[in-house]
């Protein structure tokens, strides 16, 4: 059993940074490929990024490719998204989820889902 507790949202404007978290409970994290989606209002969820269990591997969505960064810190549990050059389309809260899957950006494939965290970017 795996939970996770997302963090860093906020209201920024076009072109700010957020950085945010994703702590999750439990030994078992460091097996787990952890991934992030985002669902804007009146839109489905869609994917984001994902990084395998060791974090050797990354896999992103073309339209954040170059201003996203996914990271993570096994040893503390945690896995970071740095979003830069924001822009008001990546508005939409943003959670994330934990994978048995090697590397998977299908959001069923994902067993452990966060509560998500409101990112909101103003023109």
């Amino acid at each position: 059993q795996v939970q996770l507790v997302e963090s860093g949202g906020g209201l920024v404007q076009a072109g700010g940074s957020l950085r945010l978290s994703c702590a999750a409970s439990g030994r078992t994290f460091s097996r787990y490929c952890m991934g992030w989606f985002r669902q804007a209002p009146g839109k489905e969820r869609e994917f984001v990024v994902a990084i395998t269990a060791n974090g050797g591997y990354t896999y992103y969505r073309d339209s954040v490719k170059g201003r996203f960064t996914i990271s993570r810190d096994n040893a503390n549990n945690t896995v970071y998204l740095q979003m830069n050059s924001l822009k008001p389309e990546d508005t939409a809260v943003y959670s994330c989820a934990a994978s048995r899957e090697t590397l998977t950006l299908e959001a069923f494939r994902y067993d452990y889902w966060g509560q998500g965290t409101q990112v909101i970017v103003s023109a």
